[in-house]
């Protein structure tokens, strides 16, 4: 028989069990679904984490961070300066593309003026306004004046309380940083500046000031972090280690802290190879309920056979062989899986994009986990499921083969 028509008669016949079929089927699916919905998860973890810390390799380049750690955490001295990139340029110029510095946002140690005193503050900056604060006097910062620079203020509570007794009577007062003075416009609820799982939380911070205003003048060739760009195929982390060694000795802060390189693309690979061995071994777990499913086919199998033997004698008796009968049986029985593997993997893939960012809310700390499916899981998926009808689908086709149509027609 040609496979088209194999395939028409399997799908006749499963049709005219439909309840059967549809049972058979879920079995299938489920055991799919749960293993493409953790492989998904799972190496949406993995792509995430490499995509957030790892050398970034899109369009040629790859880039590290070099970090400045003061030995006095209220230090509001500056690891790297214009000058600590002109000597990183001259002396690795050659080997590095590119070197900037990376100006942070959330919790910077820096001094004010508050009133007519000076004080220790942590300070946050805002690119455009946020719901994640409540305002407990006042207003918070629009749109505009974010995107225009205007020197406005919000404070924390607790500061606000601790300086002028009230909310309220912080408002309108200035706060000096730097060399801009701001206006308080809003005072906000306290937060800590640290999360449950150690993450920081910068609304937690005593000011939030416009991003675009505080990193203006010799602000802009200061800060804690570097980033350095090299060509594709570079040893990043080599020369990445030479540069914190370097400025170890030379940097203009190296007395008063130190710098530190962390070689991510090491910790993401062994992450990402524990990942697998987890993903593995959660797959394996569901992967038992395909078995206990491609039981079901063959039991559904075997009652097929029992209730169409008249059928199967009738087909030998106009001239097909045993081979024959096998195969109808067996593409039957694929037809059944492979249905089921189908869904299953449109299944786990929906679930898998429905439970990552459930994942992310919880994780916290910026990092967005999107689901990652592959075609190799959606092959796993084709090809697992083809498997499991050849595995349970042979002894009943078998069985349905050596029927003798003497015994049959008796």
């Amino acid at each position: 028989m040609r496979i088209s028509e194999l395939l028409r008669t399997a799908l006749r016949s499963l049709r005219a069990n439909k309840k059967r079929s549809f049972l058979t089927i879920i079995g299938i699916m489920i055991g799919i679904a749960a293993v493409i919905t953790i492989m998904g998860i799972g190496d949406g973890i993995t792509q995430t984490m490499y995509d957030k810390f790892g050398n970034n390799t899109k369009q040629g380049q790859q880039s590290t961070e070099i970090y400045y750690l003061p030995d006095n955490e209220n230090s509001t001295v500056n690891g790297f300066t214009q000058q600590d990139l002109t000597n990183i340029d001259n002396q690795f110029g050659g080997e590095i593309r590119r070197v900037r510095i990376e100006h942070e946002t959330a919790n910077l140690n820096t001094h004010a003026d508050i009133g007519d005193v000076t004080k220790n503050v942590t300070v946050s900056l805002l690119k455009k306004p946020t719901t994640a604060i409540k305002l407990v006097a006042g207003r918070s910062l629009s749109a505009n004046e974010l995107a225009t620079g205007q020197a406005v203020a919000l404070m924390k509570l607790s500061l606000a309380k601790r300086q002028y007794g009230t909310a309220q009577n912080a408002l309108g007062t200035t706060v000096t940083v730097g060399t801009t003075t701001y206006q308080v416009v809003g005072v906000y609820k306290n937060q800590a500046e640290y999360s449950l799982d150690g993450d920081q939380n910068k609304y937690g911070a005593g000011l939030l000031l416009p991003a675009d205003l505080y990193y203006q003048g010799d602000a802009v060739n200061q800060g804690d972090t570097i980033k350095l760009t090299f060509d594709q195929g570079t040893d990043a982390g080599r020369i990445s280690k030479r540069v914190a060694k370097y400025l170890k000795k030379n940097g203009t802060a190296a007395n008063q802290g130190s710098y530190q390189y962390e070689d991510m693309e090491k910790e993401l690979k062994q992450f990402s190879s524990q990942m697998n061995i987890i993903t593995k071994f959660i797959s394996f777990i569901a992967a038992i309920s395909l078995f206990i499913a491609g039981i079901g086919v063959m039991n559904m199998m075997y009652i097929s056979v029992s209730e169409r033997t008249q059928e199967i004698g009738i087909r030998l008796a106009v001239g097909a062989t045993p081979a024959n009968i096998m195969m109808q049986f067996l593409v039957e029985a694929v037809t059944l899986t492979v249905t089921g593997g189908l869904l299953g993997f449109l299944g786990g893939a929906g679930l898998a994009h429905l439970i990552a960012p459930l994942l992310s809310h919880s994780i916290g700390g910026g990092i967005h986990i999107h689901a990652h499916i592959t075609m190799t899981a959606f092959l796993l998926a084709f090809g697992t499921s083809a498997a499991v009808g050849l595995i349970f689908g042979i002894l009943p086709a078998r069985q349905a083969a050596n029927k003798n149509l003497i015994d049959i027609l008796r």
